[in-house]
């Protein structure tokens, strides 16, 4: 089943990207929006990288591909858990217990003491299930290792006191770009058209995506998530 990706690249003009401004400039240079998370990262030189560059050229080579802001290849990661951001702060997104108000180095700091006593878990296996836009979206490569990441979820959250309204529903993913400014309906047959083409060559080169064990990772913008706890 593929995902509707269309709805988030066509709007009214008159309507303001949220993000712009706030987690990149007009030019797609990214600007500081700090936080915490749980990601996986890409293995530098793994072949995931290799086929992650070459699906980043043929986005950059789109005719629509000035809509997007592209991410760094050194960032490209799986969320495993959402964690705090700097312009996120309400009720719902920020541990339990901890005042909204209180700066994400100190967030971060009660977040990893509670993790002290988080049960480490198996790791898991993950494939592409299709190239967007935006990068790729992932499932479990069997039933059992999608079962697993979501218990990593689980888990991490009740450790944490968090747990988002879209826990449940948030997909996993690696992303490589966001979108900017809208596109054209007129755009669209063509990009779809594309999107599968680089769906079949990526889920050939990568069978498996080779990603490292999660980590309770740190980052100042979208563009580097350096770890500070291996999980």
């Amino acid at each position: 089943m593929t995902f509707d990706y269309e709805a988030a690249l066509v709007w009214p003009e008159d309507r303001a990207n949220p993000r712009l401004g706030i987690r990149f400039d007009s030019e797609g240079r990214f600007l500081p929006e700090a936080g915490n998370t749980v990601v996986a990262q890409v293995v530098p030189g793994s072949p995931t990288e290799a086929a992650l560059v070459a699906l980043r050229a043929a986005l950059m080579a789109l005719p629509v591909a000035r809509h997007f802001a592209f991410t760094a290849v050194p960032s490209y990661h799986m969320t495993v858990f959402e964690g705090v951001i700097e312009t996120r702060r309400a009720v719902g997104f920020w541990p339990e217990g901890l005042p909204l108000d209180l700066p994400v180095d100190a967030t971060t700091a009660r977040m990893i003491d509670r993790l002290q006593g988080w049960e480490p878990l198996p790791g898991f296996a993950m494939q592409v299930t299709e190239a967007i836009p935006f990068g790729l979206r992932l499932s479990g490569a069997t039933p059992a290792d999608e079962a697993m990441a979501r218990r990593w979820r689980d888990t991490l959250g009740a450790a944490l006191g968090l747990r988002t309204p879209h826990h449940d529903s948030y997909g996993f993913h690696i992303t490589l770009a966001y979108v900017m400014t809208p596109l054209s309906p007129a755009d669209l047959p063509a990009l779809r058209a594309r999107m599968a083409e680089l769906t079949a060559i990526v889920r050939a080169a990568v069978p498996v995506v080779h990603l490292s064990r999660p980590a309770f990772c740190r980052f100042a913008d979208m563009n580097a998530f350096p770890p500070v706890m291996p999980l």
